[in-house]
């Protein structure tokens, strides 16, 4: 199997190891980092017994990959198709990428830029981020005034790839490019450590789409995202934010 037809649960028993839950029938993000998770074939009840034992009663989980239909008890808070795009390419280097745009102060995300991160997602809603997705790594953004406006960086990394995500422009600064010079930037990292880049972007965002094109990704798959919340009463209520394909 190509590690892109299931992307989430080969990343999390290969590159990701270190923030997963796994078990031989299911695995997931450690949920403080994010909420997606994956079964390792077309599940069916032993899987999901599974992955409601690593998510705990009443969470929610983001299933890609092989999902299916629910058992009775579970329920379906999203269903919607994504596009899988792949750019392999892409060839620039770091340096040549911000060679294009020398006067823009692109920096290094992580730890401190935390809450400015969650903020700008919580204003753009490109998918699903907590307080710890920095810890994916690869992130970069833009500062204006000190409040962040623009900002990129990866997510899943199936063997041999890497995912561009969370990429998100401030609504007073769209138009001017920020978004195509991050997602370049990032893109540039991944195959400078010799990884190639792919991305996920809803079906129904066709100016994404056309921009990514735009830049040389192709179209590789559809791909079915589904959050589902476990039967049974938890401590925590709250969906993620939705839909988790849209960058």
């Amino acid at each position: 199997m190509h590690p892109l037809d299931n992307p989430i649960w080969d990343a999390l028993h290969g590159p990701q190891r270190e923030v997963a839950e796994n078990c031989d029938l299911a695995a997931r993000y450690v949920p403080e980092v994010s909420p997606f998770g994956a079964f390792p074939e077309p599940p069916g009840p032993d899987h999901w017994e599974a992955m409601a034992r690593l998510v705990g009663p009443g969470h929610v989980v983001i299933l890609t990959g092989y999902t299916g239909t629910p058992p009775d008890g579970w329920g379906v808070e999203f269903d919607g198709t994504g596009v899988q795009m792949t750019g392999e390419m892409l060839g620039a280097s770091p340096a040549e990428v911000a060679a294009r745009w020398p006067d823009l102060d692109v920096v290094p995300l992580g730890e401190p830029d935390s809450a400015a991160m969650v903020e700008l997602v919580a204003l753009t809603r490109p998918g699903p981020f907590t307080p710890r997705t920095w810890e994916f790594g690869g992130y970069v953004g833009v500062y204006s005034d000190g409040q962040l406006v623009a900002m990129g960086g990866q997510r899943f990394r199936p063997s041999g790839w890497c995912e561009i995500s969370a990429v998100a422009t401030h609504p007073d600064y769209r138009h001017r490019g920020l978004g195509e010079h991050l997602v370049r930037l990032v893109a540039a990292g991944i195959v400078a450590r010799g990884e190639a880049p792919l991305l996920h972007a809803s079906a129904d965002n066709t100016g994404a789409i056309r921009l990514y094109e735009a830049m040389g990704f192709t179209h590789r798959s559809l791909v079915r995202f589904t959050a589902v919340r476990t039967p049974g009463d938890g401590s925590s209520t709250a969906v993620p934010t939705l839909p988790p394909v849209r960058d």
